[in-house]
């Protein structure tokens, strides 16, 4: 029993969840933050936002593979994966990503309505993302995208609604923390794509690793998660957070960083250990030093 759950866990790659999940649980907090007690928008809200979340990457990660089947059965690095060595069926495959799919709608059913008009544009865009690197070298933007949707969600389950005004309290904080996130990817994805360069350019699959050569792409991605640092800025601004946030933008800059000069290095083997172990950090932090000055408002600029 355990062994297939784990197996199926690894298929999704469901520990992969801590990357955008933090982000939402972020967006969650601060929607939440004139709450009682503050950031907590209650038990049942905050366990249908995980669901849906989960739900929403399962399908989307469900999806990938079964995309990607035949490419990865070509490419020594992947032709490992459970699909291509047929530790799991098609059939098998397409039942857990209509299954998942179906639970982000249950699960958006009883957020509230706004969540369920829009949960099936949600797995529209989560899933496309894994056909764009068919036809445009710029598939880390909608992979960004993707994830970006996250933090959206997670306003909006909240919420129930898009308010536009005040600004301390608008739907322009989740699109800035959406665009946050849309950045990162970018960067985080440009570096991950550096693995297949090779093979992907070999087999006619785009990137803009393959567009623009290791170096410029290394460069392209720095400048996105320099961008990255600075929506951060202004989205703490707004919300009027002070010290831990500040001291959480510079750790996750600090993170950037290290995470730059060891793709420099070129040295692949580091992509599946520290790359990731650095973004799942950054992800962390920021939902530490978000909800600290939520729970604590004493640390803000504003009341």
């Amino acid at each position: 029993m355990f062994s297939t759950v784990r197996k199926w866990a690894e298929f999704v790659r469901l520990s992969h969840t801590i990357f955008a999940l933090p982000f939402a649980l972020a967006a969650m907090v601060v929607a939440a933050r004139d709450k009682i007690p503050h950031g907590w928008p209650g038990q049942k809200t905050f366990w249908l936002i995980l669901t849906a979340m989960v739900c929403a990457r399962t399908c989307a990660m469900a999806f990938n593979r079964i995309a990607d089947r035949e490419f990865d059965k070509r490419n020594p690095r992947t032709a490992n994966r459970h699909l291509p060595s047929g530790q799991i069926s098609l059939a098998s495959a397409w039942t857990l990503c209509i299954l998942s799919g179906l639970g982000l709608i249950v699960a958006s059913f009883f957020i509230n309505r706004l969540c369920f008009y829009l949960s099936p544009v949600a797995i529209i865009v989560v899933c496309f993302y894994s056909l764009t690197k068919r036809f445009t070298d710029f598939s880390h933007v909608f992979l960004g995208i993707a994830l970006a949707l996250a933090p959206i969600g997670a306003w909006l389950a909240v919420k129930g609604e898009i308010v536009l005004w005040p600004w301390h309290d608008s739907f322009a904080l989740p699109l800035l923390l959406a665009s946050a996130v849309v950045f990162w990817l970018i960067g985080f994805d440009i570096i991950y794509a550096m693995q297949d360069y090779e093979f992907d350019r070999s087999h006619g699959l785009h990137s803009l690793v393959v567009r623009w050569g290791i170096n410029n792409a290394l460069t392209a991605a720095f400048l996105s998660h320099m961008v990255m640092v600075m929506i951060l800025g202004v989205f703490g601004l707004l919300c009027g957070f002070k010290i831990a946030y500040l001291i959480g933008v510079a750790i996750i800059a600090f993170c950037l960083v290290i995470e730059h000069w060891l793709a420099r290095r070129r040295s692949l083997n580091w992509v599946q250990n520290a790359f990731f172990r650095l973004n799942a950090l950054i992800s962390l932090v920021f939902l530490a030093v978000t909800a600290t000055e939520v729970v604590f408002p004493f640390f803000r600029m504003t009341n």
